[in-house]
């Protein structure tokens, strides 16, 4: 049996889209790490698989599912949208998320309001607090946590170009702390309206971009009162813009995505 599918990608951070009824069994792991592979499948950080409700469901290349998946979000507006400016809602695991689409390809979702208790992420510790330090393999680290629909920790540096990516963000992204693991970001602030990051995503590695952890840095670097309430983040693979005003009130981003092609695949 042959599948279509889609190939997107926002800022880098590419996707493989398929409409998949809700009543169909999800592909095993082994089938979606054959499809990610680069030089032997499709090539994907996620699978995005789409039901006739707007209903989506995550998958990393490493075959685990994942919660949120904010460019991914935005990839499947402007799929569902197919070049008509219109608003959209979509239905996530983490819960439903509106997306405003324009006629450029520029997509702007709504991924709720950040949630800093521990068991959002979760995350094994008590109280909530503004940053936690664990030991490592490579010494200390402290970092800030969020949940955007998924787990997110957050280092500040103080150059994103000399951040120790790799090496902290795999041995944190499995660390015992976080049971469900995190996605690990680096933020370097520029100014109160302006951070540059790079992020290591769980089941997949460093990506180009990552959408909610742009809304994580923005929203643990808010929470501390760093910066105000619009800020441009630029990841390796462009720019995305955050909008979070604060507590009470729910996050918007804002970023490009880009149509790749379209094929056909051996299920």
């Amino acid at each position: 049996m042959q599948l279509k599918f889609v190939k997107m990608h926002g800022l880098g951070n590419d996707f493989m889209l398929v409409d998949w009824p809700a009543e169909r069994a999800l592909p095993p792991p082994e089938l979606v790490r054959s499809w990610s592979d680069r030089r032997l499948g499709v090539g994907f950080d996620s699978l995005l698989l789409i039901d006739a409700g707007h209903r989506y469901r995550v998958i990393n290349a490493d075959g685990g599912e994942a919660g949120q998946c904010g460019n991914g979000a935005r990839c499947i507006a402007a799929y569902l949208a197919d070049g008509r400016p219109q608003e959209i809602e979509l239905f996530s695991a983490a819960g439903p998320v509106l997306a405003k689409v324009a006629d450029d390809g520029i997509v702007s979702i709504n991924l709720g309001e950040p949630d800093f208790r521990p068991a959002a992420l979760p995350y094994l510790a008590a109280t909530v607090r503004d940053s936690y330090q664990l030991e490592l393999k490579s010494g200390p680290v402290e970092f800030a946590i969020v949940s955007m629909g998924n787990p997110h920790a957050v280092i500040q540096v103080d150059s994103v170009a000399d951040a120790a990516v790799a090496a902290i963000g795999a041995e944190l992204a499995v660390h015992p702390q976080f049971p469900e693991g995190v996605n690990v970001g680096f933020a370097e602030q520029v100014s109160a309206s302006h951070l540059r990051l790079r992020v290591y995503e769980r089941g997949i590695g460093e990506t180009r971009a990552c959408g909610t952890g742009a809304a994580a840095a923005v929203a643990t670097g808010r929470r501390r009162g760093l910066l105000e309430a619009n800020v441009a983040v630029d990841l390796p693979g462009g720019r995305l813009d955050i909008d979070w005003t604060g507590a009470g009130a729910d996050l918007w981003q804002t970023g490009a995505t880009t149509r790749v092609y379209e094929g056909l695949i051996e299920l």
